[in-house]
């Protein structure tokens, strides 16, 4: 089904959506939109509302598998302006949201449901699961001009580290603000506040929640990576995105020839690799 806009979704159906966590999918493009769309409904998402504009095309079989929600980012609801309707919609109810071309994992994924990991982190009473956003691209930029293919996907090794968060002149408690991937090698083509790779991607939505225009949130315990007494399971998301803007803009195509480099490695599409290389971690989740 195809709504007008996502206020009109949320007056019409937010009280009639299935049981289990929300996601929101914001299409830019239709580069790999399909695939977006089958990975989250096949991890357990039941409920993916798609925010793209009208003519957007949709695969046949992917028709089924969510609301299409007519939205322009240019000129009606941001990512920022849309999650915070949904939060004050969908009071009680987990989210989750991304772009195209990204794709949720966490521990387990491959035998586990998100709906598990939600009700995991809720035993744990935390409210929210700190999200890296890991950079995937192509390594031949010749047949994949765009950055963008699912059989040779690669992802950085090495490269990343952590900055404490400050506020206020003091350092925030259990918050991190994380750097690396395509976004740390190629950063004179993005604005500083654009270079960030951690999210806080799944949250509960509670009355009062905000997010701001940085992707934080009004409650500080949902920025925090952990729980005050032990580490909690944290989640990535495998994103084609920025490896599609700087070869989509028209300042940077020329200047990437290559996103490979020394410490480039395939990317094998399952959670192990990512726990692995220390891109997310299960805490007590075993």
């Amino acid at each position: 089904m195809k709504a007008d806009s996502l206020d009109i979704f949320l007056k019409r159906q937010a009280d009639t959506l299935p049981k289990g966590p929300v996601a929101l999918i914001f299409a830019e493009d239709e580069i790999g939109l399909g695939a977006t769309l089958r990975h989250h409904a096949r991890i357990g998402f039941e409920n993916i509302i798609l925010l793209a504009q009208e003519d957007t095309v949709l695969p046949a079989d992917c028709v089924e598998l969510c609301h299409h929600v007519v939205n322009d980012p240019a000129t009606q609801d941001t990512l920022v302006s849309a999650v915070n309707k949904a939060i004050a919609a969908l009071e009680g109810r987990w989210l989750y949201y991304c772009y195209n071309g990204e794709y949720l994992h966490f521990p387990f994924c491959e035998t586990r449901s998100v709906s598990e990991l939600i009700t995991f982190i809720t035993e744990e009473r935390r409210k929210s699961a700190f999200t890296y956003v890991v950079d995937l691209y192509a390594a031949d930029l010749d047949n994949n001009p765009y950055g963008y293919s699912l059989e040779d996907a690669h992802l950085d090794a090495s490269g990343y580290y952590a900055l404490n968060r400050w506020k206020d002149g003091r350092v925030m408690e259990r918050q991190l603000s994380i750097y690396g991937g395509l976004k740390w090698r190629f950063e004179e083509h993005l604005p500083w506040a654009k270079r960030r790779i951690d999210r806080v991607a799944l949250f509960c939505a509670k009355a009062g929640l905000q997010m701001d225009a940085e992707q934080m949130f009004n409650d500080e315990e949902y920025n925090t990576y952990q729980c005050p007494w032990h580490h909690s399971v944290t989640i990535a998301i495998c994103s084609f995105r920025t490896a599609k803007y700087l070869k989509s803009n028209p300042g940077s195509t020329f200047e990437v020839n290559s996103f490979a480099w020394s410490k480039s490695q395939k990317f094998h599409w399952n959670s192990q690799q990512l726990m692995d290389l220390g891109l997310m971690e299960p805490g007590q989740w075993f």
